[in-house]
């Protein structure tokens, strides 16, 4: 068996071949119910997608331009209301329990992850959704720490949950920013908005531009005839990524500060167009004046991108992603040595029109567009070369825009 073939029938016998649940992954997150509340009748399902993001890096904090794609891997939520005022939760991946109670939740230390969940639990009631008391196992098949947008993934899913659970109907711009607060809150984390809008708003077959000031988007089509994309997981996460990020958004912050005192009506980042960045970046000091570069030169590619994806132009993309990757590495500094490494074994490799890390950065994951007739061969090679120089396998995986979050009928 070839290894794409291979690499495929594995990534599906996760329970990811397309939206909706995976027979064989309901089973088992319903075999887990059973042992955990008893019988599963009533039992009720949300699901929410990991992201890539195929352009448009570190500029969703800065009000720029965003181009994601929702994929195909997901975190699944059952869940049934209990009658109480307490939401029980398993998490089945990591073999762990976890409650908290409606009135005044709070996070337990030795639970980490219950954060997301007991966070847009909290958010919500403060918007004045009754969210019930509910019982809850849920499964994810999004990378940690892979910059594919788990945690974004996992909120989007239980406040799915939990409003449908409430009888609330869905606004799902308002949701995103409420899914965005709890990371800001209860994470530290001062995320940008893509992560959980493109969650929420992905269709199948559609990349999203997402305007990040007012949040204006466009499903703009993502099915390249000939091409396809690729991520690569470096399996490596380094602990600086929280806190670079944060260092990151507040030098964006003083350079769009320093800028505003030569130009007037400058907000942020996105203000600044690159004839005017040229004119003043002398002003601006460094390390501000690189991340400045990259963020204003990163929305210009952007656009560009759209344009290109409108006209099905394979090659102008992957010139684009190329040069985001670049930038990132040398202005915004968020790559990493094994980051760059997949990035340099994918751009030797034939039919590769661009490559470049994806995510926050500091490990985590690339994309790459590629010709679909050298897909295999280019996941032997990368894999191969990866291997012998990290002795780490990389995960490797072939995507395509998916449907955004729901609840499900199953």
């Amino acid at each position: 068996m070839g290894a794409l073939r291979a690499i495929i029938e594995a990534f599906n016998s996760l329970g990811c071949r397309r939206t909706g649940l995976d027979t064989e992954r309901q089973r088992q997150i319903l075999d887990i119910w059973k042992r955990r509340f008893g019988d599963a009748r009533g039992v009720l399902w949300s699901r929410a997608p990991g992201r890539v993001n195929i352009i448009g890096e570190h500029t969703d904090y800065n009000q720029g331009y965003v181009f994601p794609i929702a994929i195909d891997r997901d975190i699944a939520v059952a869940f049934r209301p209990n009658g109480t005022g307490m939401v029980n939760l398993h998490a089945l991946n990591l073999h762990d329990d976890a409650s908290f109670a409606l009135v005044d939740p709070k996070a337990d230390p030795a639970h980490p992850w219950m954060v997301y969940p007991m966070g847009i639990a909290r958010i919500l009631g403060e918007r004045g959704v009754a969210v019930p008391g509910l019982d809850v196992v849920f499964h994810g098949t999004v990378p940690t720490g892979g910059g594919l947008s788990s945690s974004a993934a996992l909120t989007v899913a239980f406040g799915l949950a939990y409003s449908h659970a409430a009888g609330v109907p869905v606004d799902r711009r308002e949701l995103a920013l409420m899914c965005q607060q709890t990371e800001h809150r209860f994470c530290g984390v001062r995320c940008g908005i893509m992560d959980q809008f493109v969650s929420l708003h992905a269709q199948r077959g559609k990349a999203v531009f997402l305007d990040c000031r007012d949040l204006r988007h466009e499903l703009v089509p993502c099915e390249f005839p000939d091409a396809r994309f690729v991520i690569c997981d470096t399996r490596v996460k380094h602990e600086l990524a929280s806190t670079e990020y944060n260092i990151r958004r507040e030098q964006c912050e003083e350079a769009a500060a320093v800028l505003a005192e030569f130009l007037p009506g400058v907000k942020s980042l996105r203000d600044v167009n690159i004839q005017q960045f040229k004119a003043y970046q002398h002003r601006v000091p460094s390390p501000m004046r690189e991340r400045a570069r990259h963020v204003i030169t990163e929305n210009h590619r952007v656009l560009a991108a759209r344009q290109a994806m409108l006209e099905g132009d394979a090659l102008r993309l992957g010139i684009l992603m190329d040069a985001s990757h670049d930038s990132l590495d040398a202005d915004y500094q968020v790559t990493s040595d094994e980051l760059n490494l997949l990035v340099s074994l994918a751009r030797d490799c034939k039919g590769v029109f661009g490559s470049r890390m994806t995510g926050g950065g500091f490990g985590g994951c690339t994309v790459t567009l590629i010709a679909s007739s050298r897909a295999e061969e280019f996941c032997e090679r990368v894999s191969r070369g990866y291997r012998e120089r990290t002795g780490i396998e990389p995960h490797i995986y072939v995507v395509q825009p998916e449907q955004g979050a729901e609840i499900l009928t199953a």
